[in-house]
């Protein structure tokens, strides 16, 4: 961590500066809802985004300030804090093209569901003066669009930054005092490969598993039927193509170790199964069952503090 040479705050309970003016750049679900939950805060918003029905939406609704469809040099060069709510490779080309027209000094950071091959390109690009540091909130919609934005997403959610030895300190708790600014319930840091080695499992297998599970049958015949169990396994199949194609194909090596895992696992509980393993299957289920616990676990706690609150 560059300058790093006292201890950190509690990433928890950092605020951030109410004057700070903030750059939404991408007015999707994720965008809008940053813009929402911000605003909501008290924090003056500004936005950027290609289809202008967005920026009006936005407005409508008192989220942003203002905002432009097209990049405009000296309402950009307003913002000390951008936040890029886009595509992976759309973020990257839009620092590159625009980057001239950011303030001195800016802190840029992102809401990119993969890493490696972000962070490291966008700070290798940057100006001097302007740091880049990799953030992801844990927390999303399948519908798309603005309209569909809302800060309460972001409830008792996660929120991870993933800084690297080019990151100062005071931008690693900047961007933590953002993350605790739209509602984050936990503040963490890893570093962007045990970042994209985490998502490979804990989202990006499980959006495989649901779009495996659609594709194995038609559905028509199974809607009038089914119970939660179904439901819910397979609520993420309802996905964005474009975008997840784009996810997979730049942690592809990580996905496909964290499929592996699975399909190991798989053909254990399957063999269990073909051979009346009763004892290897009721093991598989307790382990499954004592490891769920942990989670049921966390959202008691979270409860617990709503109550409080």
């Amino acid at each position: 961590m560059k300058n790093g040479k006292t201890a950190m705050k509690n990433l928890n309970e950092i605020t951030l500066d109410k004057s700070e003016k903030i750059l939404i750049v991408g007015l999707g679900v994720i965008g809008g809802s940053y813009a929402d939950a911000l605003n909501a805060g008290g924090y003056a918003v500004g936005a950027i985004d290609t289809d202008e029905s967005a920026i009006a939406y936005a407005k409508s609704r008192g989220w942003i300030f203002d905002g432009r469809s097209v990049p405009d040099g000296a309402f950009i060069s307003e913002f000390q804090l951008i936040v890029f709510a886009l595509y992976p490779a759309a973020m990257l080309e839009w620092i590159e093209k625009y980057q001239k027209f950011i303030a001195k000094n800016a802190l840029l950071t992102d809401v990119c569901g993969v890493k490696r091959a972000t962070v490291y390109a966008a700070q290798n690009m940057l100006r001097p003066d302007l740091e880049f540091i990799g953030a992801h909130p844990m927390r999303g919609k399948e519908e798309r669009g603005v309209k569909f934005a809302d800060r309460h997403i972001f409830d008792g959610g996660n929120y991870i930054v993933t800084p690297t030895a080019k990151n100062t300190e005071n931008a690693i708790e900047k961007c933590a005092a953002l993350g605790n600014a739209i509602g984050a319930r936990r503040v963490s840091l890893l570093s962007p490969e045990k970042h994209d080695e985490m998502i490979g499992f804990v989202s990006q297998l499980t959006h495989c598993l649901a779009v495996a599970l659609m594709a194995c049958k038609d559905p028509a015949e199974l809607a009038d039927y089914t119970g939660d169990s179904f439901r819910d396994l397979t609520r993420i199949a309802k996905i964005n193509d474009r975008l997840w194609c784009e996810l997979f194909f730049e942690n592809k090596d990580e996905l496909l170790s964290q499929m592996k895992l699975f399909f190991d696992q798989f053909a254990a509980i399957a063999k269990c199964i073909e051979t009346n393993d009763e004892e290897g299957l009721k093991a598989a289920m307790r382990l499954s069952s004592a490891r769920r616990a942990l989670f049921d676990k966390t959202e008691q706690d979270e409860n617990k503090e709503k109550q409080k609150r």
